[in-house]
């Protein structure tokens, strides 16, 4: 179970770069008033809190343990 989603975590920081990607792309390339910079910003970043959120209650519930190398 727990592979499964870290496998889930992996795939969304890749959604998050692939957005922030694309709104560099979007920010280079687009010389209208085009929204999509925004939308593809706005992604990334309610991709990044609903993960930061998540990973919160994942270790707060006990089904991730976070790493501690210095554990005795």
């Amino acid at each position: 179970m727990t592979i499964a989603i870290k496998a889930v975590v992996v795939l969304v920081l890749f959604a998050i770069i692939a957005s922030l990607a694309s709104g560099a792309v979007y920010l280079i390339r687009d010389r209208s008033n085009s929204r999509r910079v925004v939308r593809a910003l706005t992604l990334r970043v309610a991709l990044s809190v609903t993960l930061f959120l998540a990973l919160v209650v994942l270790v707060a519930t006990g089904v991730l343990e976070p790493n501690t190398p210095f554990r005795h």
